[in-house]
């Protein structure tokens, strides 16, 4: 007797967006959740979320840099586990919050508190479930020059510092470009 696979649609951190979702300009970041300057990094793009709301969106790519941060690789799956329960915000921030503490259990407590409703959380943990995306993030910030966290783009384009100004800096270059494309005529 054969059995018929279950196809599961897994959402990857690089379709997970929060602002407007049709801003021309996305800002990206390169990161992990025990480090301490991507949490503030965080409080910077919270900033510019609320500076430029309406103008831009923001996608975090996790980088888990496992040699200091031994559990940045689980936190960032546990934050894919709860993209699919479209949680991933609420998680994210929580994780930068509890940064210190980011074991197994904690990491399930902390999905409850998302809101996140799936009882098979702690096995897909385990399980490394997530892990293929995570993993593929890092290999895409390798490709992309990625060294260190936290790196940030602004539409492909590299921002030397992590700061508020070089930041908001590069948003303007790319919010001016975006009105300078040429709008197509319409046909009477």
């Amino acid at each position: 007797m054969a059995f018929k696979k279950e196809i599961v649609e897994i959402i990857e951190p690089k379709d997970v967006f929060v602002g407007n979702p049709k801003a021309e300009v996305t800002l990206e970041e390169f990161g992990e959740y025990e480090s301490e300057v991507c949490a503030k990094a965080n409080e910077v793009v919270k900033k510019l979320l609320s500076d430029y709301d309406g103008k831009i969106r923001f996608n975090f790519r996790h980088f888990p840099l496992t040699r200091i941060h031994q559990r940045s690789l689980k936190a960032g799956e546990a934050a894919v586990a709860t993209a699919q329960e479209g949680k991933f915000w609420e998680m994210h921030n929580i994780l930068f919050a509890n940064r210190k503490n980011l074991g197994t259990t904690s990491l399930k407590l902390y999905s409850k508190e998302a809101g996140v409703n799936n009882k098979r959380f702690l096995d897909d943990l385990v399980n490394a479930t997530y892990g293929w995306q995570v993993q593929g993030d890092l290999k895409e910030g390798i490709v992309r020059g990625v060294k260190d966290v936290p790196t940030f783009f602004v539409n492909g384009e590299r921002v030397a510092k992590p700061t508020y100004e070089d930041l908001s800096k590069a948003i303007e270059t790319a919010l001016k470009k975006t009105k300078k494309k040429p709008v197509a005529k319409q046909r009477a």
